[in-house]
């Protein structure tokens, strides 16, 4: 991770952390590094999600930008996928999203897309950070009719629609689902797409007031969903979309959660069947389940791991030309019809596959058979979390579950790149021993920084 971007942009705590004189830095700076190249008048996109601090960023952005000669135009709130979408689709030369995706309102984020919709790799980043912390003077501000404008693009949530209806080459008629927006950037085009291919919703969480953005809601709380799912026989299940709505788990008929691994899973193996699956190779990071290995090698389909983040799955989808990747907590790549996880995508081919097939989301799920999981977080500073792996209680701690749980398990303890925490993972056949191994490193963890 460089010194102002994690694994998914920069983030902190807004207006004490990612404060507005940041925001505007990050902005002059970005603008000149992504637009040098162009003998035309630059113009960036900016769209946002429903945290009540992301206007406040955008403002900041905005003016940024247009103080180095660049045009700003504003999108609204959309979700982090469309932004990506219409960087290309609008022509422009580059694209920001505002958002702190799962995390709570406080936080919020700012992430960066090239002209062509991708997030930026590590060395345009690095250029941007060094512009910001090394050279600012190197940063040249415009004046006069050299000026950017801010101007407004109201119909960047419509054309997202369109976009995401023209990956589907069913309609959803007969089919009664739950959504979940997480109040976020979903609720202004999940119940529009869904309905437009007939299906019957029922929305939760879709009703954002700038302060309730993921508050036990979305697809890092979905209790609510599953709750309302398993209470209201006839519906196919329901969808849990996070702040931006670049990731989705799913609930199956009876209220069972279905997370990203079972979804990449059911999508390998559909993908294979139809003859799209490339390469017979499906992406995923080192927190997947036991379970994804054994349903590759029953299936006859590669499983290729990488680091966390879907920036390094993609990174490996666009080296070797395959077409699907993710994360277990449900940021999926479908890369035929996008370049970065896409909540709604996700739920809207998954029920493709129920109506070509026939099969529920339980059925579904099925695809692959997880091995018992537990995943706890504990709560580190930024320097907590560079040098955690150094202390010797520590490391003698992870040593020790490792020999206990042996070729049958595993340990995987990682700082988080998006949020203060250190996430421990273990994975083995017994759950009641890998719960108290899990919970014993975490005590050990917490004993010892600070």
């Amino acid at each position: 991770m460089g010194r102002l971007f994690g694994t998914d942009g920069a983030r902190g705590v807004a207006n004490t952390e990612l404060t507005c004189e940041l925001a505007m830095q990050i902005g002059r700076a970005a603008a000149v590094v992504l637009t040098k190249e162009t003998a035309h008048k630059p113009k960036i996109v900016i769209a946002r999600d429903t945290r009540i601090s992301s206007e406040m960023l955008e403002a900041a952005l905005a003016a940024g930008i247009c103080s180095v000669g660049a045009d700003a135009v504003l999108l609204g709130v959309i979700p982090t996928p469309a932004a990506s979408f219409l960087v290309s689709k609008y022509h422009a030369d580059a694209g920001v999203m505002i958002s702190a995706s799962h995390n709570p309102v406080e936080f919020n984020g700012i992430k960066l897309f090239a002209s062509t919709g991708y997030k930026l790799p590590d060395v345009l980043e690095e250029q941007i950070e060094e512009l910001i912390l090394d050279t600012p003077e190197n940063i040249s501000l415009k004046s006069g009719t050299d000026l950017g404008r801010i101007v407004s693009r109201y119909t960047a949530a419509e054309d997202y629609i369109r976009h995401l209806l023209s990956t589907m080459d069913t309609d959803l008629s007969g089919i009664s689902v739950a959504l979940d927006c997480a109040n976020g950037s979903a609720s202004a085009t999940a119940q529009a797409v869904f309905t437009r291919l007939g299906a019957k919703v029922y929305m939760l969480h879709d009703t954002p007031d700038g302060t309730n953005i993921n508050k036990n809601c979305g697809s890092t709380h979905m209790e609510s969903l599953m709750r309302y799912v398993e209470a209201h026989p006839g519906l196919v299940g329901g969808f849990a979309f996070d702040g931006d709505a670049d990731r989705c788990l799913a609930v199956d008929a009876s209220g069972r959660k279905i997370d990203g691994d079972q979804i990449i899973a059911a999508f390998a193996k559909h993908m294979k069947e139809e003859n799209r699956l490339s390469s017979d190779t499906a992406v995923v990071t080192v927190m997947s389940n036991f379970g994804m290995r054994d349903f590759g090698k029953r299936e006859n389909i590669q499983i290729v791991q990488t680091a966390v983040g879907d920036r390094y799955v993609l990174e490996e989808m666009l080296e070797h030309g395959y077409n699907l990747g993710g994360e277990d907590s449900g940021h999926i790549i479908l890369s035929d019809y996008a370049n970065t996880g896409d909540g709604q995508l996700t739920a809207l081919q998954l029920l493709r596959i129920c109506k070509k097939t026939g099969k529920t989301l339980s059925e579904l799920a099925e695809t692959m058979q997880k091995s018992p999981q537990v995943l706890h977080s504990v709560y580190a500073t930024a320097e907590d979390k560079k040098r955690y792996m150094q202390i010797p209680a520590i490391q003698n701690a992870l040593k020790e579950a490792a020999d206990i749980l042996g070729e049958n398990g595993r340990v995987l303890v990682r700082a988080s790149g998006t949020e203060p925490l250190i996430r421990v993972m273990l994975e083995g056949s017994d759950a009641v021993q890998i719960q108290s191994l899990c919970e014993k490193i975490c005590r050990t963890i917490e004993e010892n920084i600070g």
